[in-house]
This record gives structure tokens, sequence and C-alpha cells, in this order.
């Protein structure tokens, strides 16, 4: 069953793929261990399978399932939410807010924000800094307009185009790959 090179294209098909926790687990072993569960604490060890998604490692004997090593680790928040919220921060173009996310899938809103900052970790470039091919560069100044600051909080002297208060970020892609961006 290769159901995770599926791509979902709108909410209602990843809710029908995905209508219980356990069909959650299933994909993620099905992603993790390609039908040969692998202990995180001895790759070479034997092991048993104790029944409810749970597997004992014989050489450490310790208990572990699939969310160990992985984002989902210690959490008490439902997989199946954890899938939505995946799919909601990959989908919304411009990002979303953990107010939004939080509103999205019923959980508070520091939950919210705490699954944004372990979904975005997963997000962070893994080729060191490295790009091969064509690689198209631009740059930014971010940072609000000084007309819309408090008055305390005025720069003074930047008017137009000038980026006294602004802090300079460029952006680097490759095409059809990764994207490395670094404050300059």
């Amino acid at each position: 069953m290769k159901l995770y090179l599926k791509r979902f294209r709108s909410l209602m098909e990843l809710l029908e793929t995905f209508p219980t926790d356990e069909s959650c687990i299933i994909y993620l072993e099905n992603i993790l261990w390609h039908n040969k569960v692998i202990s995180p604490f001895d790759k070479k060890s034997q092991v048993y399978h104790l029944g409810n998604h749970r597997y004992m490692c014989k050489n450490t004997q310790k208990i572990f399932h699939v969310k160990i090593g992985t984002i989902f680790q210690g959490t008490k928040v439902p997989m199946r939410k954890w899938f939505i919220a995946i799919w909601l921060i990959i989908s919304h173009k411009k990002g979303i807010s953990s107010l939004q996310l939080s509103r999205d899938i019923q959980v508070t809103q520091k939950t919210a924000w705490y699954m944004l900052q372990k979904i975005r970790t997963c997000f962070i470039c893994r080729n060191k800094g490295k790009l091969k091919g064509k690689v198209e560069c631009d740059e930014t100044f971010v940072g609000g307009k000084n007309k819309n600051r408090h008055w305390d909080k005025k720069v003074k002297n930047s008017q137009g185009r000038c980026f006294i208060d602004k802090t300079p970020v460029l952006g680097m892609l490759q095409r059809k790959g990764k994207v490395i961006c670094r404050v300059i």
C-alpha cells in the first residue's frame, strides 16, 4: 500500500483518508518503517509486537511506539489533529497564526503555538547552506512603515525608501528545490 505517496488536495480528502487516530498511526508506521519495525534504541535489535501499536526492543527491553523520535513524541494531542494542523500550515500560502489554528482544530492557543513551533522545526533547511543548479536570489527589508509607528518609536530622518530601521534579508531558491534565507 503506497499511501504515503498520496497528495491531499482538500481537507475533506484528508479527513476521509484518516477517519481515526489509528489510521494516522498506521500511516506514520508505513512512512517511517516501511512495514519493518525498527527500534529507536537499537537499530539491529529484534522487535516484539505487544499489540495496540506498541513494541519492545529485545536488546534494551524498552517499550516504544511510532511517535518516539518524532515531533509527536510526548504530546497528548490526537494524531488526527496533528495531521490536520500540518495540512493547514502547508496549504495556507502566507502562513497561519496560532489563534487561527487553535480555532480550526479546537485546541487552546498555547497548544496551537506549540504545534506550530514543532511543525516549523521540520521545515528547517537540511542542505547545510549549499544549493546546486540554477539558483534565484532576491533581497528584501523587513520592518513596518515609519509612519505607522507610535510617535515615540518613530525613527528620525527615515522617509520614503530609507532602511535605517529595517532588517535586510537575502533569500536564495534552488529551482525545484530548497530555499535558504539569511539576515544580512
